[in-house]
């Protein structure tokens, strides 16, 4: 599907195409990567449907320390892919590289006090916050101050933790909630480039007296969303009509590490 769905994406942000050519920022791919991703897997989850239980029984998390130091190494690792993303070891790289590590950090604090605010504050929540603000501040890393990136990583944290209870409460079965962080988290990660984008830097957002640049933002990533989602839509139901999606029930009921790869994570 990547041929599909993120090449034309990149293309007409990267690529010099109509996206580019409308003025659409993204600095390393807030609505190439994170947008397309978490629409793309809304869509497949929609045709796969829920797993057998789904809401009748409890599904706890495998592995929670496994989750934490996979969240870690992805923390460390995105420094790569925000900083990297200016192609030089110079200011701009330095600048993406502290609002990564701060909006991360707020978006981790903010998800966690608002979990806590709802019942419990957990270490799951506070990995899954931290993403969260990793994935907002990717299109608008190059592009904001420290101060702007406090706002969208903790802003992100809150509306991407709420997107997960909206996704619990309609009981769609999107297990590592894409949707909800990647898909949600970019969105408002691409409308915020337009907000707080600061001339210091080369851009003048919203808060700087640029009402273009949000609408700009705003039509780049509701295209994202749109297109994303519709042709991984068709996609999956054209794979599910022919060579199918899921396994057999019977298959499902034993457990997919048993059933398809005839191992098991633990005896």
């Amino acid at each position: 599907m990547d041929n599909l769905i993120y090449d034309p994406l990149a293309h007409w942000v990267w690529g010099g195409e109509w996206l580019a050519k409308l003025g659409a920022l993204d600095f390393a791919g807030g609505t190439v990567v994170h947008i397309s991703s978490g629409f793309s897997a809304l869509a497949i989850a929609l045709v796969i449907g829920k797993r057998r239980e789904f809401g009748e029984v409890s599904i706890e998390p495998h592995n929670i320390p496994m989750t934490l130091l996979g969240g870690a190494l992805l923390w460390f690792g995105w420094f790569g892919f925000n900083a990297g993303s200016a192609l030089a070891a110079d200011c701009l790289a330095a600048n993406a590289f502290v609002v990564t590590n701060t909006a991360a950090a707020a978006g981790a604090l903010a998800w966690l006090f608002a979990s806590w605010y709802s019942g419990k504050p957990s270490s799951l929540g506070m990995i899954s916050g931290a993403v969260a603000g990793l994935v907002a501040i990717t299109p608008v890393a190059g592009y904001v101050d420290v101060i702007s990136s406090i706002v969208i990583g903790g802003i992100a944290g809150i509306i991407c933790y709420r997107a997960l209870l909206f996704r619990v409460k309609i009981k769609l079965d999107e297990s590592l909630d894409a949707w909800a962080v990647h898909g949600i988290g970019g969105l408002w990660g691409a409308i915020a480039t337009g907000i707080f984008a600061t001339p210091a830097l080369g851009v003048s957002g919203l808060i700087y007296g640029d009402v273009n640049q949000v609408v700009v933002q705003i039509t780049a990533a509701m295209a994202a969303v749109a297109y994303a989602f519709i042709v991984t839509y068709v996609l999956a139901k054209i794979v599910d009509a022919t060579i199918g999606l899921r396994v057999s029930e019977e298959e499902e009921y034993v457990g997919l590490d048993i059933s398809q790869h005839g191992e098991v994570a633990y005896t």
